[in-house]
């Protein structure tokens, strides 16, 4: 049978790795719903997320068998123990949902531009869309209860400024005055310190119930990673007298039983890697103050080294899985079998 809807190579990719990232959620959305079970209002986001992210799962693997394509062995229910005890106190799975889909909100967006085919657009366009309600339905949720900080408020502009001096970059000279941060910079810093205080706590929770000792270790590089850069950020507010106050600490159990297979936890460490990097380039990006640009710029090339760590974690211990590859012309202009 012929294919007359052939997708490309980057729609092959995107999906590729759109059907491992879901897997694992959805992995993870099964054991924070059964631990939700007090709390009806959480339950009904996270199964509504479920929901979603399983109808487009199916739809992915429809595409992958008419194209006849194998399927990405992705995350299964051996990589998920529902019956662990809380690792997160309430609250945490809905922040965590919601710094989930801050990253799939980019992710679609990179997503859709690489798309030509309808079916696989329709998919993106879907998630897209699943993934906005459900993050204004998490802000809700967090803010009623006031686990989710507001970032600093400021007075509003009266007038138009335009920028008169290259001082205005200045941050480095050790005798001259810097100046306090705009409302971009502020906004950014807070981000900043809002989603590493929810991957310290991941971490936390990671680094007690991992399995092998040297994921174990890897976590607990990178809780100390997050906490780095919530003082370097920190530091840079309370230098123009911005305090900022996390209300969502706390939530990891004394639990040491994993509820998800160390894998799974490395690829979901691997998926905010990705996502703390973007976010540092465009707060290289959109910075003005050389000094907090070079601050932000460091923290990122921490980041990166400590993603590339675990990725070589992966390799070693056969976690990771393969993307598919174009053809080897060299290997099949010697003859070798393709």
């Amino acid at each position: 049978m012929v294919n007359t809807n052939p997708i490309s190579s980057s729609e092959i990719g995107t999906l590729w790795v759109t059907y491992q990232e879901k897997t694992f959620i959805l992995r993870m959305l099964e054991y924070f719903i059964k631990k939700a079970e007090d709390d009806d209002e959480a339950r009904n986001i996270l199964g509504g997320l479920w929901q979603h992210l399983n109808y487009y799962v199916l739809e992915m693997e429809k595409i992958f068998k008419q194209q006849g394509m194998v399927y990405p062995v992705g995350y299964k229910k051996e990589d998920v123990n529902l019956e662990a005890p809380k690792l997160f106190d309430n609250g945490f799975d809905i922040m965590f949902v919601r710094i989930l889909k801050e990253v799939s909100m980019g992710l679609y967006t990179i997503n859709m531009n690489m798309a030509y085919n309808d079916d696989v657009a329709k998919i993106y366009k879907g998630l897209t869309n699943v993934t906005q309600d459900i993050y204004m339905l998490s802000t809700l949720y967090l803010l009623q209860r006031g686990i989710l900080t507001l970032p600093p408020k400021v007075t509003m502009p009266k007038t138009t400024e335009f920028v008169e001096s290259k001082r205005y970059m200045s941050g480095f000279k050790p005798f001259s005055e810097k100046r306090v941060l705009n409302a971009i910079e502020l906004g950014f810093l807070h981000h900043g310190i809002e989603s590493n205080n929810i991957g310290m706590q991941l971490m936390t929770g990671f680094a007690q119930c991992a399995k092998n000792e040297e994921v174990k270790k890897y976590f607990v590089k990178g809780k100390e990673l997050a906490k780095k850069q919530i003082k370097v950020l920190t530091d840079i507010l309370m230098e123009s007298d911005v305090q900022f106050s996390a209300t969502c600490g706390s939530t990891v159990t004394t639990s040491t039983v994993a509820p998800f297979s160390d894998k799974l936890m490395m690829a979901c460490v691997h998926f905010l890697n990705g996502f703390s990097l973007v976010g540092n380039s465009f707060g290289t990006v959109f910075t003005y103050r050389n000094d907090i640009s070079m601050k932000i710029a460091l923290l990122a090339k921490d980041v990166y080294f400590y993603g590339q760590e675990g990725i070589e974690i992966r390799i070693k211990h056969g976690w990771l899985e393969e993307p598919p590859q174009i053809e080897d012309r060299a290997a099949i202009i010697k003859g070798k079998t393709y």
